[in-house]
């Protein structure tokens, strides 16, 4: 391991919007249940977009965790490598986020700052209409072998992944305490009290129905 070696764990996505969270969930989980070597760090990139163009440019290597629409079955995981993972992002888009995305990749490049190892997990997704839900069955079931695939591979890399012995402070969870997978699912409204699906005003009109 090199003196600058740097390994950035990425989750991105968006945990409001079902399925859409696999990526932020699976960073989650894996810091806490997990401990690294100093020179990995765990990043909640939600849907920031540009704003995580300085960790990919700092990293030598690069995890992302994403929920991607492959048209494969719902809960399908898929690798994407290196220099396929911005074209294949572009590609297969189905979120603004990812959109953002897709440009920071692209900007690493252009500045000669791209990792040399980029590894994107991506899950296919079964519900993103769903406000306020959570990850499906067949999504969350499927992030037990994403988490394992990622393990590995961090493993490879020097990252020197170990059990954690100590719980985690407040302070230190990538995620903010109230939308913890546990406490999101359990503390959800019942549905006629809360908006699942947005404001029917703006919603497309059924099919056969004027606008």
């Amino acid at each position: 391991m090199t003196r600058d070696e740097s390994i950035c764990v990425l989750g991105i996505g968006n945990v409001l919007w079902a399925d859409e969270g696999f990526g932020v969930r699976c960073v989650e989980a894996l810091q806490r249940r997990y401990e690294f070597a100093p020179h990995v760090a765990l990043i909640d990139g939600g849907t920031q977009g540009l704003y995580l163009i300085q960790h990919v440019q700092q990293a030598s290597r690069l995890l992302i965790f994403d929920a991607i629409d492959y048209g494969l079955p719902a809960g399908t995981i898929k690798l994407i490598e290196d220099d396929e993972v911005p074209r294949f992002m572009g590609a297969k888009k189905m979120s603004l986020h990812q959109t953002g995305f897709q440009e920071v990749l692209m900007l690493a490049q252009l500045t000669e700052r791209y990792p040399q190892r980029v590894l994107l997990v991506g899950c296919q997704p079964e519900e993103l209409d769903d406000y306020g839900g959570s990850l499906r069955p067949a999504v969350k079931l499927a992030m037990e072998d994403a988490l394992a695939l990622g393990v590995d591979e961090l493993r490879r890399w020097g990252a020197v992944p170990r059990p954690r012995r100590l719980p985690l402070a407040g302070s230190d969870v990538v995620t903010f305490r109230q939308l913890d997978l546990d406490r999101y699912e359990a503390e959800r409204p019942a549905e006629d009290a809360a908006c699942r699906h947005g404001d029917e005003r703006f919603l497309p009109a059924p099919a056969g129905q004027p606008g």
